[in-house]
């Protein structure tokens, strides 16, 4: 079929709205019409080639929409139903098997290679094949292919053009406090990036029942909104020292902490305000090849420092329980959504990465 999707023909290239072909899907895939797909910080930087995706390619992979057909071996999914587009794992090495798919052995091959695990691609422009299946899905399109395993059914009560965002971004954010760190009732945390992970954070800090729960960000609007959101206190490292500030405000240092930005200095930053025996996540993404220099004596005395992809979440559990909680007004994440369509997406990039909009979803 004929469809619409917006191309990267270059390495930190505009995206280009095409008209491209999409073939059926196969045994284990569904074809999803997507009513809506959020930016998420990993298209931008696979677009400037942090990790080697190669290009021209069709990206996105918060898609949201309905299946419109299901291969013959498909069984959890059905025609009509509304879904989230996750990110893709194999099911059977030992971390999937372990409920751990963030960590599946090949997580690289299944989300960044640029086709299906065999090499090819159901996206073609002029006769030649066209690289996609980003996180396989490649939603920045009219339409999408996807696997069973990274569809996930949801409410049909909920807006569906909003729901894309769950599927990385937001589950990213909420399951770094709720599945990984798992931070106990009363407890403090520091939360270094206040953007749309670094809010779905502060949010799920506020669910699971953190006492202080403390934004770190330079931008004043979006400290204000983070204290809407449930943060407690807010601190802008442009006017004082967010470790010094952070130890001052908990009496010593907060119990967790996340780096949402990337950044080694911050990372840094997010290790130093933890407290003896303290935990900080780290889920920010950087080049390849990134280092950071950590005290040594600080890890010594009892501190972590692990990393965290996707929020430690099985999707087809931990979604359904965002919007469960959504629906309560117990996480309010449509806040941080502006809508485009599909043919604006570069204005929806340049409004992100200036910081006027937290989560661009576009809409074709």
């Amino acid at each position: 079929m004929k469809i619409k999707a917006a191309v990267i023909e270059e390495k930190s290239g505009p995206f280009a709205i095409d008209e491209v072909e999409l073939d059926p899907p196969r045994a284990d895939e569904v074809l999803v019409r997507i009513a809506g797909a959020g930016m998420c910080h990993t298209d931008l930087v696979c677009r400037d080639q942090y990790f080697p995706v190669p290009l021209p390619c069709v990206f996105g992979h918060e898609g949201s929409g309905v299946v419109e057909v299901i291969g013959d071996a498909v069984e959890t999914v059905a025609p009509g139903d509304h879904v989230v587009l996750s990110y893709a794992s194999c099911g059977t090495c030992a971390p999937c098997l372990q409920g751990l798919p963030g960590y599946c052995l090949d997580l690289y091959g299944h989300n960044f290679r640029g086709s299906r695990m065999d090499g090819t691609s159901a996206l073609h422009r002029n006769g030649a094949s066209l690289n996609g299946h980003f996180f396989q899905q490649s939603s920045f399109a009219t339409h999408a292919v996807a696997r069973e395993r990274n569809t996930v059914v949801v409410d049909r009560e909920v807006p569906l053009e909003l729901l894309g965002p769950l599927g990385c971004g937001v589950q990213t954010g909420a399951g770094a406090v709720m599945n990984a760190l798992r931070p106990q009732a009363g407890s403090s945390i520091a939360v270094f990036g206040a953007g749309s992970v670094g809010l779905s954070a502060v949010m799920a800090a506020r669910v699971v029942g953190c006492a202080t729960i403390i934004a770190v960000d330079p931008n004043p609007d979006r400290l204000l909104l983070a204290q809407e959101l449930g943060a407690t206190n807010g601190i802008n490292p442009l006017e004082s020292d967010p470790v010094e500030a952070i130890r001052k405000a908990t009496g010593g240092g907060v119990h967790y902490s996340l780096e949402c930005t990337g950044l080694p200095k911050v990372l840094r930053q997010a290790v130093d305000c933890l407290t003896l025996t303290g935990i900080c996540g780290l889920i920010g993404v950087s080049p390849l090849g990134t280092e950071v220099a950590i005290d040594m004596n600080a890890i010594l005395f009892g501190r972590t420092l692990r990393g965290i992809i996707e929020g430690d979440s099985v999707p087809q559990i931990f979604i359904p329980r965002l919007i469960a909680l959504y629906k309560a007004g117990r996480f309010p994440f449509d806040r941080l959504v502006k809508f485009y369509p599909l043919a604006a997406i570069n204005e929806a990039v340049h409004d992100t990465e200036s910081g006027r909009v937290l989560k661009a979803v576009m809409r074709p």
